[in-house]
């Protein structure tokens, strides 16, 4: 299945920390700090900055979404 689709597991925001992308920012991450949302994979910095974007996965994710373009260019 990954041979077929590897990007449907690929992490999103290019492996960057999904916490910082939703604050308009890039940071690393750990291997420890991933959640799983609708089938896609997100990592965070650290496990304390996991539970802080844990606290509102969905708003969270959309301001992520919305800084993306920017940060990716």
């Amino acid at each position: 299945m990954f041979a077929a689709t590897p990007e449907a597991y690929a992490p999103q925001y290019g492996g960057h920390c999904a916490y910082a992308a939703s604050k308009g920012a890039l940071a690393s991450t750990v291997p420890a700090a991933w959640t799983i949302v609708d089938d896609k994979l997100y990592l965070n910095f650290s496990l304390g900055v996991r539970d802080l974007w844990r606290q509102d996965i969905a708003g969270n994710i959309a301001l992520a979404d919305s800084f993306w373009p920017s940060l990716h260019a």
